[in-house]
């Protein structure tokens, strides 16, 4: 989900990508513009995860969350517990913190086109934001439950 929402920013300033998501009066959206998305959202949504790593894990990481230091010598013996954590708090951890990072580039995308420069701040600007701080916040919250119970689960207080 995360690249397909990079690509639909990159929608409002190439016509090839805005082809590919909606087709024209004329052509509609074929097999291969389904697989160009396929594999284009994909490739955004890994490079969203990489800038996520890049830039959102060391805001998380100097601002109070900090990251554990866990021994994997027990994880075979707790896997299970380990696979539990990690889908269903690191799963949704890239979830809100990868789409903060796609919708900062799919909002200034849109800010950059020709169809929102006639547009002063309204209601969707204020929707964004209030996506932004729910993202910032969600993945702060995940993050930080992952890694405490994670902590607790490989540390040796946990054995």
């Amino acid at each position: 989900m995360p690249g397909y929402i990079i690509l639909w920013g990159l929608s409002f300033l190439s016509p090839e990508i805005r082809w590919w998501l909606t087709g024209t009066e004329q052509v509609q959206p074929s097999i291969a513009a389904f697989l160009h998305i396929t594999v284009a959202s994909v490739a955004a949504g890994m490079t969203a995860s990489g800038f996520r790593w890049a830039v959102l894990d060391s805001i998380h990481h100097r601002t109070g969350i900090h990251k554990p230091n866990w021994s994997d010598s027990s994880l075979h013996e707790r896997i299970k517990g380990y696979d539990w954590l990690v889908e269903n708090h690191y799963r949704y951890y890239q979830f809100y913190a990868n789409s903060l990072i796609s919708l900062t580039v799919a909002y200034g995308c849109w800010r950059l086109s020709p169809s929102a420069s006639a547009i002063g701040v309204g209601v969707l600007d204020i929707a964004v934001l209030v996506c932004f701080v729910v993202f910032y916040a969600g993945s702060r919250n995940t993050l930080d439950r992952y890694y405490r119970r994670a902590e607790s689960l490989l540390t040796e207080q946990g054995e």
